[in-house]
């Protein structure tokens, strides 16, 4: 009976020492990861909990001969992501470039042609002020005469819907073209850039023809 139960005690040494083995010595396992609860974890293909986990590719020898990082591998994947979009947008840009300027060139045949078609854009900004100049004089001579009517009513006597209605169309009518002015007076400063920068880009252009 004694020498039974010695016989089953080593059986079970023997059992719990394989189990032991085969989870310290993966000399079978292909996959191997530390889990989120710091257990390791192997398989012979990735064990669930090294879902998102470094994990480590092992020959049959159980050496290490590959090693996947999710979290290093996101990162060169963006910083690939980064590097194909930036090259895609500088590809565009030098596309851009030569669409101007080859379309820069078709447009003048000289510096000059430049200068006078400045000369033009300017006259025709300088029109444009004068008719918006004109069309707030007119309004303000309106609301002049809406002042006179106003004269009329004092009191209890209110002016008429239609003079009110009137005296608030030329409000908004007024700040409409100040606000017009102000736009096309600016607008001979960007002329001026663009024609500069026209002439600058020609200038280069054809020096190095």
């Amino acid at each position: 009976m004694v020498r039974e139960l010695t016989i089953i005690a080593a059986a079970a040494l023997i059992i719990a020492s394989l189990a032991a083995h085969s989870q310290s010595t993966p000399s079978q396992l292909t996959y191997r990861c530390v889990g989120k609860d710091g257990k390791k974890y192997y398989g012979s293909t990735v064990p669930m909990p090294c879902l998102g986990q470094p994990i480590e590719q092992l020959n049959t020898s159980g050496m290490v001969v590959r090693r996947i990082d999710p979290e290093g591998d996101e990162k060169e994947r963006a910083v690939k992501e980064a590097e194909a979009k930036k090259k895609r947008e500088d590809d565009a840009a030098r596309r851009e470039a030569v669409r101007r300027n080859s379309a820069l060139l078709a447009t003048y045949t000289s510096a000059q042609d430049i200068d006078e078609a400045r000369s033009r854009a300017l006259a025709d900004n300088q029109k444009a002020v004068k008719d918006v100049e004109l069309r707030i004089d007119a309004i303000k001579k309106r609301q002049a005469s809406y002042d006179k009517e106003l004269v009329f009513y004092k009191g209890d006597n209110k002016p008429p819907a239609r003079l009110q209605d009137d005296i608030r169309d030329a409000e908004i009518d007024l700040k409409a073209q100040e606000n017009l002015l102000a736009a096309k007076k600016k607008d001979v400063d960007t002329i001026n850039a663009k024609y500069d920068q026209d002439k600058q880009r020609y200038l280069e252009l054809t020096v190095r023809r």
